[in-house]
């Protein structure tokens, strides 16, 4: 039996990532990146009927950090960091708050995941997105949101020169234990 009840959550108890790929003719330069959203909070709703569940959550464009950089001919410096971290400040997110709004919460078959449909608001524009959400009877939540950064009007980065890029599709990895608030 899934936990019940109303659950606040943010970087304190629960982990909000991003991993990026890349692709193109340089991508053996680059990095996959992993990268923490360090400011955020969201409040999940879960009563006895999951129909009337529900999930909210922003999230500080600026309080991405990369944490860890895959791949690529050498480590990831702090100064590659930061000015990653500036790119996507600048060019990417330019500082548009983040946030999510459920319109509908409902029990996957067979006792699978949540689906979760709802609203992104990702660099100024929103639109629909649909997770499945894996919650285990101890309240251990986890799942992969891909999400389209073109369909948000973002264009992905390309470096050397068009021959690095980051690949049109990035995951958005949720990693929680709901416990009463």
């Amino acid at each position: 039996m899934s936990p019940t009840g109303t659950f606040q959550l943010g970087p304190q108890n629960a982990s909000l990532q991003i991993n990026t790929y890349r692709e193109g003719m340089g991508a053996k330069v680059g990095h996959d990146l992993v990268i923490d959203v360090t400011a955020w909070e969201a409040t999940v709703e879960l009563p006895a009927d999951p129909a009337a569940s529900s999930i909210r959550l922003a999230a500080d464009p600026r309080s991405l950090q990369v944490r860890e950089g895959l791949g690529g001919l050498k480590p990831l410096t702090d100064k590659d960091r930061n000015e990653i971290r500036a790119t996507i400040d600048a060019k990417v997110l330019r500082g548009s708050p983040i946030s999510f709004s459920s319109r509908s919460v409902r029990a996957g078959g067979g006792g699978g995941p949540l689906v979760v449909e709802g609203d992104l608001t990702l660099a100024g524009q929103t639109r629909p997105v649909t997770a499945e959400l894996t919650v285990a009877d101890d309240g251990h939540v986890t799942g992969t949101i891909p999400v389209t950064q073109t369909a948000w009007g973002i264009k992905p980065y390309r470096g050397l020169m068009g021959a690095l890029k980051v690949r049109d599709d990035v995951d958005v990895v949720v990693d929680a234990q709901l416990a009463p608030g």
